[in-house]
């Protein structure tokens, strides 16, 4: 026989607030049920052998308010009768003093990861959040942080494997006692054992046998090298080589790079920026705008601003196709290639036709110190309708950077060289710098990224037309 426990509102005047809609019983009723009160004035109906809670109800008392309270505070009030733990930090599992730390949730668009490197070892002591192990993703490198203080006691994946979100990654001992203690090495009468044993062998003398003479055969003789033909190429040894395999960004970069290449129809086009009105704002100015700004003025803001102008007059450089449609973008993110020890990595400045100079410096030395740190977010670094490639910071005179897609264009940037330049009829030394533009030929045309490059050339060249607006 089963039974049903069902809401039961014990004053007429007010309603009870169900939790859940009933407690099951698993076994035929045997006992008598006993009653579990808390402090507020709640009583939990249960069994205390013969059942298996499933769900919660409980009902006010005469005289009690109805408690509305969720079910995490529920369970807390039972804890003076019913034997029962919950689950307080996500991405974690307890049982008694051992804690599990699982990989954490790692992005919407993100289902696995590479598990890179532990940054601890078992026996070391931990602090609660304190990253343990990294996983490295296609995009970004994420934490694998404890769940609690303890002892890590072993660890249960191994660098290298394929972890998704949810794989238990370590075990943690809450008090030192769990954790891994080294093994004694074994007692001296222990090993005396064994090794008299031996000895005693060695001095027990053999039978002698009578032995024939053995007749050796003669060895063949060795093959002579292979000769090699006067056009064979001389291969270096393969122990000079090594082989390692390739992180997973670095994977994600050479396909989208690839990718990149295979659908559109790159064309890229150049032309020589005079820095000097640039260089020279920046060097009357720097002082004052560090000041009152707290970051330093760059170049980058200025080829940002000039950027964002540009695709104000030249919309199509923002476009993008999208099966047969072209998408219009309404707004201007621009992304600003990083190249970081681990790779290649485009964060974004979002809806950058609405800041400023300082504000630009500002979002772009953040994003470039989380890209270093290997902190950035994959929100940082989604989207993006442009992008600023900025080779001149290498030594890069000249260069065709590939578009990052789903872009349509990209800006490359190069090194500042003094070269001997016509000015007014006359020969002088200007500063100037080499800039190219990619873009997708199958939807800009040439005339539509020359007037681009053209515009980057103008307001670098005297930035008051920003000003301006001419």
């Amino acid at each position: 026989m089963f039974g049903v426990f069902r809401r039961k509102v014990v004053s007429g005047s007010c309603s009870a607030s169900v939790i859940g809609k009933s407690w099951r019983r698993t076994r035929p009723v045997a006992s008598i049920n006993a009653g579990c009160f808390t402090s507020e004035g709640e009583v939990l109906r249960h069994s205390r052998i013969t059942e298996n809670v499933r769900s919660i109800c409980h009902v006010t008392q005469p005289g009690a308010a109805v408690n509305l309270r969720p079910l995490r505070d529920v369970m807390t009030s039972l804890h003076p009768c019913v034997g029962m733990q919950l689950q307080n930090r996500m991405f974690s599992s307890e049982s008694g003093d051992l804690v599990d730390a699982v990989v954490p949730f790692m992005g919407e668009s993100i289902s696995d990861g590479t598990l890179a490197t532990f940054l601890k070892k078992p026996g070391d002591r931990v602090e609660i959040d304190e990253p343990i192990a990294q996983v490295e993703t296609d995009k970004v490198t994420i934490d694998v942080a404890s769940p609690e203080a303890g002892i890590i006691q072993e660890f249960v994946a191994k660098e290298g494997d394929t972890v998704e979100p949810g794989t238990k990654v370590a075990i943690i001992s809450k008090s030192a006692e769990g954790a891994a203690v080294p093994s004694k090495p074994a007692s001296s009468d222990a090993v005396s054992q064994p090794l008299s044993t031996a000895e005693k062998a060695e001095e027990t003398p053999k039978p002698k046998s009578e032995t024939t003479p053995v007749v050796e055969k003669p060895k063949p003789a060795s093959p002579p090298p292979p000769k090699t033909s006067a056009s064979e190429p001389q291969l270096p040894p393969k122990e000079r080589e090594r082989r390692v395999p390739m992180t997973r960004l670095r994977k994600r970069v050479a396909t989208r790079l690839k990718d990149s290449q295979n659908t559109f129809a790159l064309l890229t086009t150049f032309n020589e920026v005079d820095m000097t009105n640039l260089m020279k704002l920046r060097s009357e100015y720097k002082d004052a705008f560090l000041e009152k700004h707290g970051v330093k003025l760059g170049l980058m803001s200025g080829f940002v601003k000039a950027a964002v102008s540009g695709l104000q007059n030249q919309p199509i450089i923002n476009a993008v196709i999208d099966g047969d449609d072209i998408i219009y973008r309404d707004y201007i993110d621009i992304s600003i290639a990083v190249g970081t020890p681990k790779g290649l990595v485009v964060p974004v400045i979002r809806n950058a036709e609405k800041m400023n100079f300082a504000e630009i410096e500002k979002e772009i030395n953040t994003l470039a110190k989380k890209a270093n740190n290997g902190t950035i977010s994959i929100d940082e670094m989604a989207g993006g309708s442009f992008t600023i490639s900025n080779g001149g910071v290498y030594g890069s005179l000249l260069s065709t950077p590939i578009i990052n897609p789903p872009q349509s264009a990209i800006l490359g940037m190069h090194s500042i060289v003094n070269k001997p330049m016509v000015v007014g009829g006359n020969i002088v030394p200007r500063p100037m710098m080499y800039v190219a533009l990619t873009y997708d030929h199958r939807l800009i045309d040439g005339r539509e990224a020359v007037f681009f490059l053209r515009r980057i050339k103008d307001v670098v060249e005297d930035p008051r037309r920003l000003l301006l607006d001419i």
